[in-house]
């Protein structure tokens, strides 16, 4: 078997904190390789030393048989490696063209834009994608940013790819056209490296697969001869169940109601149309829907972060409309947002866990003077229970793993004590260990009487998970469903718009009316 990359006693350490331990890694020639591992299992640690981020603290790469030294980015690049990295390394005020443009290499010193724009065009349509060129980065969605990363590394000439998390966020339809693209890169000779916290897509996509645990290599097995449970254990070390437990709770009042909200997205299109819904205390209301849907404004406008066009917002019975994020805090009204971009919005990637982990909270310190101890005791605590594998608290979170960060972000919503808690794709990017911890913990905040409002992809886990879940299609309400009472099926007639059930018998108990809640609505 002919190898495009082999990896042989590579380790590497970040003070005391083995991330590889004498790894050994081989990808065919026209093979994908999934490589699977738990949050810190240093998988993007071993990928950053063939991109030329990190260097190795010991053992050799091959490339094409023959051993190389890879020091920066440009020698990786020359060798025909491109990485698609978990977080966008884009520059945002440039359009996609020139994103694509600053790394392409010429014969000469400069190179007709003409001939760039050709280039490009003829990859894209070569490999199915769809993208606006001329369209600034500062103004696509995460899914157009991860496209246009992935067409830049193609454009690149690199004949080894490797995707950290490609599909985290992507539509359904958006990963069937990934996966499209990776079949005919393999076909046309290109090796494949996949880093993916979802199984399914491991057994669809992969022809073999390389498991980590704890910075150790576990052991590498052939796709078609293994299954899902088995590669759960190899990733976590013992058997897990993969159940996820649903409390049956006796619910509260409504402690949020949204009556006719419309609200609008960056380009001033209507995104949130006349919705109406409400999440009482001890229930986790999901929202299913086709990624661009209006959840994201929908959340934002709930946290205060985005205005509201029409409608009403009621928590408690008492109206947060036009108060900011700062203002609702300090009225008292306890309201977490879960973001969906955890770096960009939701933490501060230069501070270290500990300053994140206090930053809605430093207005309460009293004098000058932060406490750093008591911040630090804070941190550690979340450390701790939500097993955040960091060196220490003082690291700075664009350190840690992408499944890191998201845990930093939700130890920190959870810790400020809401009554409400808004969670936009909470698991995105863990693990299946760290995911059925993030479940539990929400179940345990539903146990104190906290209403959450699930925004996820899996149908599967809101099923599983949620009380209801409310179906939205082009930010119209299709119908709130009870989890008992429905189906997949149904579900996705739902979000493509082809069902509408909001006036269904039996169906509509978690769809708030233009009146106030009568007592039985309140106990639906």
């Amino acid at each position: 078997m002919e190898y495009a990359i082999e990896l042989k006693g590579i380790s590497k350490s970040f003070g005391p904190v083995a991330a590889n331990k004498n790894i050994n890694l081989s990808l065919a020639k026209g093979e994908i390789l999934a490589l699977l591992g738990e949050n810190g299992s240093g998988k993007t640690t071993l990928m950053n030393m063939l991109s030329g981020i990190y260097m190795p603290d010991s053992g050799s790469i091959f490339i094409d048989g023959k051993k190389v030294e890879i020091n920066s980015p440009e020698d990786s690049g020359k060798l025909g490696i491109g990485m698609v990295h978990q977080h966008f390394k884009l520059v945002e005020r440039f359009t996609a063209l020139e994103n694509i443009r600053i790394g392409i290499r010429g014969q000469g010193r400069f190179i007709h834009g003409n001939d760039v724009r050709t280039k490009i065009e003829n990859t894209a349509s070569r490999f199915g994608f769809d993208i606006d060129l001329d369209k600034k980065v500062a103004n696509m969605a995460v899914s157009e940013k991860q496209t246009l990363e992935i067409l830049k590394v193609l454009c690149y000439g690199a004949k080894i790819i490797i995707l950290d998390e490609p599909t985290a966020v992507l539509t359904v339809q958006e990963i069937d056209r990934l996966f499209d693209v990776l079949r005919k890169m393999k076909k046309e000779g290109h090796s494949i490296i996949i880093i993916t916290h979802k199984l399914n897509e491991v057994m669809e996509i992969s022809d073999r697969v390389t498991v980590l645990r704890h910075g150790d290599y576990v052991g590498t097995v052939v796709t078609k001869e293994t299954n899902e449970k088995q590669l759960t254990e190899l990733m976590v070390g013992r058997k897990i169940t993969l159940n996820i437990e649903r409390l049956v709770i006796e619910k509260t009042h409504p402690l949020l109601e949204i009556r006719d909200l419309t609200v609008k997205n960056d380009e001033g299109a209507i995104a949130v149309d006349h919705m109406n819904f409400y999440i009482r205390g001890g229930e986790i209301l999901g929202v299913a829907g086709i990624a661009g849907s209006g959840q994201k404004e929908l959340c934002e406008a709930i946290a205060g972060l985005r205005k509201i066009e029409e409608g009403h917002m009621l928590h408690e019975g008492e109206s947060i409309i036009g108060m900011s994020p700062k203002k609702i805090m300090e009225h008292g009204i306890s309201m977490s947002f879960i973001p969906e971009d955890r770096l960009g919005m939701g933490l501060a990637p230069s501070l270290s866990i500990t300053d994140n982990i206090i930053l809605k909270s430093y207005n309460d310190t009293k004098g000058i003077f932060v406490d750093r101890k008591s911040a630090r005791e804070e941190a550690q605590k979340v450390i701790k229970k939500l097993e955040i594998n960091t060196p220490s608290a003082d690291t700075p979170v664009r350190r840690l793993s992408g499944g890191n960060v998201q845990k930093v972000l939700l130890g920190r919503e959870i810790k400020s004590g809401p009554n409400v808690l808004i969670t936009a794709y909470p698991v995105r990017g863990l693990d299946i260990n760290s995911s059925y911890t993030i479940y539990d913990i929400l179940n345990e905040e539903k146990k104190k009487g906290v209403g959450i409002l699930f925004v996820g992809e899996d149908l599967d886990v809101m099923l599983s998970l949620c009380d209801k879940i409310m179906v939205i299609c082009h930010g119209k309400l299709q119908g709130v469903v009870n989890s008992d009472h429905t189906t997949k099926e149904e579900i996705g007639l739902m979000m493509t718009g082809t069902l509408n059930i909001v006036n269904k018998e039996g169906k509509t108990d978690g769809i708030a009316k233009d009146s106030a809640f009568t007592d039985e609505e309140g106990k639906a």
